[in-house]
Parts: C-alpha cells; structure tokens; sequence
C-alpha cells in the first residue's frame, strides 16, 4: 500500500507540495479551506485528511486559517509549513499538541514545483524523525532546528535576505537597462559573477522578460510576511535598515497595480521611477 499524507491548503506551495509527494509514491489526500480550489480532491474537511492520513502538511494564508482547521488535526503529525507569527503557531500547537511541527520554507512556488525546497524544522524531535520521508518527498534538503519556534526564527532570517536580494536585483537591472545594456545580457554576465543572489537567478527571468503575471509569490501575500518580519525585528530592538528600505518598494508595487503579480514586478517599479522605457 501507499504511503498516506495529506495536504492542507492547495494554493501555490500547497498544491506543488502535493503533486512531487504524489510523483514519490504518496497517496496524498487533500483539501483547502476555499472552495474553489476543493475541485479533485479526496476529501470534505481538514479532519477528513487527519483521519485517512498519520501525517498532514498545512500551507495556510493566515492564522485565521490555521486555527480554523487545527480543531480538527488533534493528535495528528502535523507539519505547519505557513510564514505565521509564532504565538499563532503556540497557539495551534496548544490545540493540536505536541506533534504540530513548526517547519516553514525555503522558496518560491517556482522552487516548489522543482523540489528545490528547504525546510527549517522545529519541535518535538520524535515526531521530526517520523516526517523525514515526507520532507523528502517535496523538499531538497531540511534542517532540524531544535526547540518548536525555532524554525519560523530562521524563515524570518531568510526572508529577510529574500526581501532585500529581490529589490537589489530589480535595482541592477534597472541600471544597466537605464546605462543601455541588454536585460538578458545583465542576467547572464552580472548572475555569472560575484554580484549574483538566488533571487537574481530565481526571479532574473520574470524582470528579464517585464511580465510578472505568472505569480510565484504574489506581492498581496508577501505583504503579510514584511510585516510579520518587521515586527519580529522591532520586538527584539533590532535594527533593519536594509529591510526597511526594501518594503516601501513592495508598498509601491501594491499601489501600482501589481498586487496579484510576483514579486519580482519590483522591477517594473523601479523602471517607472527611473523614468526607463524599454
């Protein structure tokens, strides 16, 4: 037989996780929350899943989400892969106990499709070994981070990096186009060289080609986790100059129309306030 997992939350990580598990020999059982993506899967409800499945991946958009759903994963193995403040996932965890993982990702609904996911892992370690051919299933490396909060510490870390990498790739296309230079020239020498970052090779195509239409991570969505990063960092007295530079370029994006196109449209905000026409 099969082995089972369920998905929770078919949305653009959600559903690419399901199809690679399904592709590794999973039966998977799924369900979102909206109804319009409910179309094919197996089951009615969250608790559905938890029943036909010992482990349950959750890839949620909110924390309203997350709560709404955790009443009925009670005792299940639960591998919370959402970008949520961590009192919110405590909070679930109180509710579901303590084999709710904490183990958000690595990666864009590009890198989804592909596998080429990371995952930062956190809690109870008996329930982590009993995940790990699940992981392997979608993802191309994971981490055990220790302590359940841990694992959204070090997505907060990442995204940050995400955040600034992205403007500052959207930043040197700009330039260049603006100096004369060819975009896919930029992207072949510049991502060649010293000056390169994953979001210069990940989203460099979508700002290569000026069409962000074909979402891997929606500005809308991305919204949530500045300010879930920003608040982290202010709680702590740390200061993010960087960071914050690059979130009044997303606040831009929002109010310039693209906040159901990817990230990566940063660039079509920078190319209207250089003035460039391509």
């Amino acid at each position: 037989m099969k082995r089972a997992v369920g998905v929770i939350g078919l949305g653009i990580m959600g559903s690419a996780m399901a199809a690679n598990l399904a592709r590794a020999g999973f039966a998977v059982y799924g369900y979102d929350i909206v109804a319009s993506r409910r179309a094919g899967t197996r089951c009615r409800s969250a608790g559905e899943v938890a029943s036909k499945a010992p482990i349950v991946i959750t890839s949620l958009p909110s924390a309203e989400a997350l709560h709404e759903v955790s009443k009925e994963l009670k005792g299940a193995i639960v591998v919370e892969t959402s970008t949520l403040p961590i009192d919110d996932k405590l909070k679930a965890r109180q509710v579901v106990g303590k084999t709710l993982l904490d183990c958000p990702l690595s990666g864009t609904g590009a890198q989804a499709r592909t596998k080429d996911l990371v995952v930062y892992a956190s809690g109870d370690e008996k329930a982590f070994k009993k995940i790990v051919p699940v992981l392997k299933g979608f993802s191309r490396a994971h981490y055990y981070l220790g302590e359940f909060g841990n694992g959204s510490k070090m997505k907060f870390v990442a995204n940050l990096l995400v955040a600034i990498h992205n403007v500052s790739a959207a930043e040197a296309f700009v330039l260049g186009m603006k100096a004369g230079l060819d975009a896919r020239t930029i992207y072949r020498v510049a991502g060649d060289g010293a000056g390169t970052s994953r979001m210069f090779q990940v989203r460099g195509p979508q700002m290569v080609a000026g069409r962000y239409d074909r979402a891997t991570m929606k500005n809308e969505v991305w919204q949530k986790d500045m300010k879930i990063i920003g608040e982290f960092a202010t709680r702590l007295g740390v200061p993010t100059p960087l960071f914050n530079a690059s979130a009044a370029v997303y606040t831009a994006a929002m109010a310039q129309g693209f906040a159901k196109q990817d990230t990566a449209s940063v660039c079509a905000v920078l190319e209207s306030m250089a003035r460039l026409k391509r």
